[in-house]
């Protein structure tokens, strides 16, 4: 079976703890993590323009993210023509397939998203096959338990790219490409 081949870019950003969590629970905002890792999610995300959420993580923010049209997973999106707040404006709500989201965003000249989480947001495009890169922010803490990156078994493969330490925090900054083998 051949997947669906794209020219839009997908790249999931995250930041995780030592033991493996990206929130304590489903209203954790992610305040805990390093300057690093909010420069660097700042700096990624607005150059790819658009970001992309389930609706837990959308409710841990303050507002949406400024300069950049933020996509919306839910399973129920506002009523059409009704904007929740004045600066919901670049808010998009969805519940479409990763594949044919990307496919209609590529259709409006995007080139590139990043797909910010949840668990279930992060495996959805992961099982969907359309990540092309993996930046992960390892901070050296532990939550002992909570939510982790993904919210069912995957087997995909990551060839590092890149990786930097900020020897003062701990904080570990990681870049991977993400190879697809064969049927999973």
């Amino acid at each position: 079976m051949l997947d669906y081949i794209h020219m839009i870019k997908a790249f999931i950003i995250a930041a995780v703890t030592a033991d493996g969590f990206i929130a304590k629970d489903a209203a954790h905002s992610a305040i805990w993590t390093s300057k690093e890792d909010k420069a660097r999610f700042v700096e990624l995300t607005k150059r790819a323009g658009v970001v992309i959420m389930g609706s837990t993580t959308f409710k841990t923010l303050s507002r949406p993210l400024q300069d950049r049209l933020n996509i919306v997973y839910t399973r129920k999106p506002p009523e059409a023509g009704v904007s929740v707040r004045p600066d919901f404006e670049k808010v998009e709500y969805t519940q479409a397939d990763p594949k044919d989201l990307l496919a209609d965003l590529e259709a409006r000249g995007i080139k590139e998203v990043a797909i910010c989480g949840g668990s279930q947001i992060y495996t959805s495009f992961m099982k969907a096959r359309v990540v092309d890169r993996v930046f992960l922010t390892i901070e050296p803490l532990f939550f002992g338990q909570g939510i982790t990156l993904f919210n069912e078994p995957l087997n995909h493969h990551l060839k590092p790219v890149g990786a930097k330490v900020n020897e003062a925090t701990g904080t570990l900054l990681l870049e991977y490409k993400v190879e697809y083998h064969g049927d999973l």
